[in-house]
């Protein structure tokens, strides 16, 4: 994963879960902060050009000066430049500047409503703290009911503000006039809650699916990242067995050539030396074949790939082993199927180590078999060596692995496997597989 790709990985790590409460909107870009600008400044000219329109109709029979009404104007257009950034402070300023022109009578009421309704949802799309966006806007609500009570008390109470409106009856012209004005402010204030509810409920739904769609990203990358890793350990365990295999090879007919030479064999050390640049060969071979895979997949010159090791190759095997000095017989029981490649892969590595390990332990005189039998549903590979006798050639260091590695291969294949002494003397590795019909 690059520098970029896991600075981002824990940037997003760092963001809250859309679902939990502390979840906050993410701030204003640029963009949205410049466009608030423009909105409070076309809304200033809107409402200085509708003033001096309702001031030419002559409605306002005693309005407020337009020094006054500008400056009121300003003070409830201007905020909303700001209106992402502080939604809760913007709406106070709003109302208290729009309840203040009405006292006043600035002869505006049409842009006026457009700045309170916009502040009013903003601070519902907006503000991040929840519960204050709730009280601020309950609070605000209440306060212009309040005052649409006091206009309506008003109205009543004096004749020359019922605009001429008849109030003789149970349902008069006035009454229903105040109703309409009523019915049109609940519409208004339920309106610009409500648009600011579902502003933020949208908001929080794209934050919820961006979200999900990086947890899904997250998971398939650490999907990867696993593969990569068994990938690896795969790699590793093919390097172990293949040199573990060689260069025990090595060491036993180095020691068989240092005795020969000592003894005056120099023909049988010739001999020796001969099987150890062998088992280096073949060793480097391996290598460069294992090490090819992680560069790219492609044949090797020769055309051998670590992917063609198999079952097939154990007569090469036994073959190897008994001029190394340790005798091996192969013995295959059974009518012989086509193996998975993976599995017959395995069993030749199996054999493989379990070669190496009976080199590296048994004595000087030990001998081994190789059986591979064909099972009904399964195959078993057995390597068995009958101790010898007497001291190894050479004590090489092992490194552990070579049994947590069968147990690995036979395990990835759903098998079991058997590693103990002989009743009659000596050391078994039984490895059975289990294998689908054709």
């Amino acid at each position: 994963m690059s520098e970029r790709s896991s600075a981002g990985l824990t940037a997003a790590v760092q963001l809250p879960d859309p679902d939990d409460a502390d979840w906050r909107r993410a701030p204003a870009e640029p963009a949205q902060l410049r466009v608030d600008l423009w909105l409070a400044a076309g809304l200033f000219v809107a409402s200085v050009l509708s003033m001096v329109l309702w001031r030419v109709t002559g409605v306002r029979t005693d309005p407020a000066s337009g020094t006054v009404s500008i400056l009121l104007l300003a003070a409830v257009t201007a905020p909303l430049a700001w209106r992402r950034r502080f939604p809760s402070a913007v709406l106070v300023v709003v109302a208290v500047a729009f309840v203040i022109g009405q006292v006043v009578a600035v002869p505006e009421t049409l842009v006026c409503n457009v700045c309170l309704f916009v502040a009013l949802y903003t601070v519902g799309a907006w503000e991040p703290d929840r519960r204050r966006a709730f009280w601020v806007r309950a609070a605000v609500v209440v306060v212009m009911f309040g005052w649409l009570m006091i206009a309506i008390f008003r109205a009543v109470a004096d004749p020359d503000r019922s605009s001429g409106l008849s109030n003789v009856g149970a349902f008069s012209p006035l009454a229903a006039y105040l109703l309409i004005q009523v019915l049109t402010n609940v519409v208004y204030f339920a309106g610009a809650w409500g648009f600011g509810e579902h502003a933020w409920s949208a908001a929080r739904d794209r934050a919820r699916t961006a979200w999900r769609t990086w947890q899904l990203a997250a998971a398939q990358r650490r999907g990867e990242e696993q593969a990569v890793a068994l990938e690896r350990l795969r790699i590793a365990r093919e390097l172990h067995d293949a040199v573990a295999h060689h260069v025990a090879a090595m060491g036993v007919q180095a020691a068989v050539a240092s005795t020969m030479l000592d003894g005056g064999g120099t023909a049988q050390a010739q001999v020796a030396i001969e099987q150890v640049q062998d088992s280096a060969r073949d060793a480097v071979r391996e290598l460069a074949s294992i090490l090819g895979t992680l560069r790219e997949d492609r044949e090797r010159e020769d055309g051998e790939r670590v992917g063609q090791l198999g079952v097939a190759r154990l007569p090469e095997l036994v073959e190897h082993t008994s001029q190394a000095g340790m005798p091996v017989q192969l013995e295959v029981v059974g009518s012989a199927g086509a193996l998975p490649p993976l599995v017959s892969l395995n069993l030749y590595r199996i054999a493989q180590e379990a070669l190496t390990n009976s080199r590296r332990h048994a004595g000087p005189t030990a001998r081994a078999t190789v059986r591979l039998r064909y099972l009904p549903g399964s195959v078993e590979l057995e390597v068995s060596d009958d101790g010898g006798g007497g001291r190894p050639l050479t004590r090489l260091p092992s490194s552990g692995l070579g049994l947590l590695g069968m147990q690995e291969r036979v395990g990835a294949d759903g098998g079991t496997l058997y590693v103990g002494p002989r009743s009659r003397g000596g050391f078994v590795v039984r490895a059975t597989v289990p294998v689908t019909s054709s």
